[in-house]
């Protein structure tokens, strides 16, 4: 196995930032949509709706998991490049390894939080299906 260098962990470093981002927006589309499901449960107390806040539940929770280990990544990411940096190789080797596994478990997260969004948009069409199908 090669020595690690600087190269390794900054390419993470830049993926993670990104994935971070993309995931911030997503948090800030979950608040707005938070604050539309309130007020129309407020006005009427339907059934989708309903289930839709507990849909919503769910995926911000994952979202949150989502970015803890995403940010995780990211900072085990620099502390690699820094043991990297002042020679410690294999301490350095092992944190990037962790960094590795923070940012699979963040991306698997992400899978999950993929497939409740599509339920809850499969929920949100439910209500608007009649008795005729179109194939």
């Amino acid at each position: 196995m090669e020595n690690l260098t600087l190269i390794t962990p900054s390419v993470l470093f830049s993926a993670t930032s990104l994935i971070l981002l993309a995931y911030t927006n997503r948090f800030h589309s979950y608040a707005q949509l938070i604050r539309t499901l309130k007020d129309n449960y407020m006005s009427d107390h339907s059934a989708i709706t309903r289930a839709q806040i507990v849909n919503m539940r769910k995926r911000l929770y994952l979202t949150q998991n989502m970015q803890l280990f995403g940010v995780a990544s990211l900072l085990l990411s620099l502390v690699a490049m820094f043991f990297i940096y002042v020679g410690f190789q294999v301490l350095a080797e092992f944190i990037f390894g962790v960094a590795m596994v923070s940012l699979i478990t963040s991306l698997s997260f992400s899978v999950w939080e993929i497939r409740i969004s599509v339920k809850a948009l499969n929920l949100h069409l439910s209500d608007m299906e009649s008795g005729d199908k179109i194939v």
